[in-house]
């Protein structure tokens, strides 16, 4: 027989299952599904296979290095969910910041923590320029493509006759599109949460009860006390926008990485933007949006809005990795320990959210149920050619 003291203290510790009331219902609705990924008019063969193909194929392949030794799949691991589980990269040098994924890049407006390019296709190109990843340049990749037959015929299969290698602007465009035709079939979607949200929508009560009481009740503190959808909003868990939110840097040195600041000069002066002479549509919508770009000074130290779709794959967290596992990310947010000072550039509505260990538990279970679908096997190597 249970002593009448033990079984108060059970019955206090089983907690009422969750219900979701209408607007609860609404508020998660906005976050499932992920859908198909929205269409890039700058990059003409963004869809097409044989582009994807030939991107798949560019994108393990180490001689677009200047060692001859780095690949784009070095930094963006599909073993590491398209990251590389370090804090700052490292390719022939150590970077400033952390890799993100590539899983469901196809949906971001701007790329990069600072936003500096505004395509999948001009992002592509930067680390094949970069002194401290690829290291390489436009010549070396225009002579690659010229000179190699079977890349030189996938190429012409895809973008036409062959430029000669003295437009190396050119190719090292086209080399991005085609690096991005591959990037779009990245999708990771079809999570748990997913599962529950579709769940919700028809009212099928039995596969709702599948879902865990932990996820439902960090849910609820996502959607609620914890109001992480403020930022982390839409089917991609993330409002594509740039936010400062005061944490300390990796080395706990003062901030000195301008971020959004920057990345707006930078995105504005890129040959590859897609207002660009390379743009397939440079008089469209994103044309007009990085017209419209003001430059402003409360811009500095904001970063992008980083998705949370399979976050639980891709330790470790913000800008710089300076937060070694999810728990330590909701710490922050729960105390603001150690955050910098950022006068009226910081975001306003950053206050302390006093977590419990069990909501932050529960906030973890949530998270954990946005991890989706692996990518198809035949994607993650190299194909056995161009």
């Amino acid at each position: 027989m249970i002593a009448p003291v033990a079984l108060a203290l059970f019955v206090c510790a089983v907690q009422d299952p969750v219900r979701f009331d209408a607007k609860d219902v609404a508020k998660i609705l906005t976050h499932s599904p992920l859908g198909a990924p929205p269409p890039d008019p700058t990059n003409a063969h963004a869809d097409d296979p044989k582009a994807a193909h030939l991107g798949q194929f560019l994108f393990f392949d180490k001689r677009l290095s200047a060692n001859g030794e780095i690949a784009c799949a070095t930094c963006h691991d599909p073993a590491r969910a398209y990251a590389d589980g370090k804090t700052l990269s490292q390719g022939l040098g150590v970077g400033k910041r952390h890799v993100p994924t590539l899983l469901n890049v196809a949906w971001q407006r701007w790329l990069f923590w600072d936003g500096r390019a505004d395509s999948p296709w001009a992002q592509a190109t930067r680390p094949i320029e970069s002194p401290t990843e690829m290291g390489s340049d436009r010549n070396r990749i225009a002579q690659l493509v010229t000179s190699d037959p079977e890349l030189r015929g996938a190429y012409a299969a895809v973008f036409g006759a062959v430029p000669t290698p003295d437009a190396a602007d050119r190719i090292l465009a086209q080399t991005g599109k085609a690096l991005e035709a591959y990037e779009r079939k990245l999708v990771s979607a079809d999570s748990e949460f997913d599962g529950f949200a579709s769940a919700l929508k028809s009212g099928d009560a039995a596969a709702q009860a599948q879902y865990p009481e932990a996820a439902k009740r960090g849910l609820v503190l996502f959607i609620g006390k914890a109001n992480c959808r403020l930022c982390h909003a839409g089917p991609l868990f993330s409002d594509g926008e740039f936010h400062n939110v005061g944490v300390p840097t990796l080395d706990k040195s003062p901030p000195r990485d301008a971020g959004r600041f920057a990345g707006i000069e930078e995105v504005r002066n890129d040959p590859f933007n897609c207002g660009g002479a390379f743009s397939d549509d440079p008089k469209g919508a994103r044309a007009s949006e990085l017209a419209m770009l003001v430059r402003t000074s409360d811009l500095w130290g904001e970063f992008r809005t980083p998705t949370l779709r399979n976050v639980a794959r891709t330790a470790p967290y913000m800008h710089q990795g300076q937060f070694a596992t999810l728990r330590d990310v909701l710490h922050y947010y729960s105390t603001l320990e150690g955050t910098v000072p950022a006068g009226h550039h910081g975001e306003q509505v950053i206050k302390p959210l006093h977590l419990t260990d069990g909501e932050i538990d529960d906030l973890l279970a949530f998270l954990g149920t946005l991890n989706g679908a692996d990518v198809p096997v035949e994607l993650r190597s190299a194909p056995a050619s161009p």
